[in-house]
């Protein structure tokens, strides 16, 4: 694509507040967007993140009574996605997720392995002071909310609208995550919501700051 091509994908995409209830998202372009997010770069690489695409009615409706910013959303979305981030059971840098994941994704020899957790360990304790598990928590979802723009900005290259959510109360969504869906969430939490589908209505025109507002060159 050329530079004006993917400028022209960021213009066209919005915060879509409604969808053609009509018009799905193929099998092939949605695992096309889901791809852009399994790729996504993280802290360590350790890709912190867990997706849940809700596509089941009665599931839609039971996260509507917590989520004040999707009623429309879920009622006409093609696609609706649940981003999911870890959280210090499984984030913490001696869990036994990132030790696995070191060594049975990453690939590392043991002597990288226990260089990278020395070295995630000061991450933690003292460059970032990831001290609680709110603190923790809220590291993860930056890495997660890395997969949420590209999936947003992949979904845009192809004509595909999407919006992003966080008008939902975290803790009662989080039950229903445990009670319906068998999330374990003492280990996942909600960081946010993502609607995919086909604008009914076109947006108004894109407003931004101008570059020497957001840019300083030294």
């Amino acid at each position: 694509m050329t530079k004006e091509e993917i400028l022209a994908a960021f213009q066209y995409r919005h915060a879509c507040k409604e969808f053609d209830p009509n018009k799905k998202i193929s099998k092939e372009d949605f695992e096309f967007i889901l791809e852009t997010a399994r790729l996504s770069p993280s802290s360590f690489g350790l890709e912190p993140w867990h997706f849940v695409v809700v596509q089941d009615p009665e599931l839609r409706e039971d996260l509507k009574e917590n989520a004040w910013g999707a009623p429309k959303k879920l009622d006409t979305a093609s696609h609706y996605v649940l981003g999911l981030t870890m959280k210090t059971p499984l984030m913490k840098w001696d869990s036994d997720y990132i030790q696995d994941f070191m060594i049975n994704v990453q690939h590392h020899p043991e002597e990288v392995r226990k260089g990278r957790s020395k070295f995630i360990e000061q991450f933690q304790k003292s460059d970032f002071d990831l001290s609680d598990d709110r603190k923790l928590f809220d590291w993860a979802s930056k890495q997660s909310y890395i997969a949420m723009g590209n999936m947003m900005t992949a979904a845009a290259m192809i004509g595909i609208d999407s919006c992003p959510i966080e008008g939902f109360k975290q803790e009662t969504t989080e039950n229903i995550l445990r009670e319906k869906l068998d999330i374990d969430t003492e280990k996942f939490g909600i960081s946010y919501m993502i609607a995919f589908g086909y604008r009914v209505v076109e947006p108004r025109e894109k407003t931004r700051r101008p570059m020497n507002d957001v840019v300083t060159w030294k």
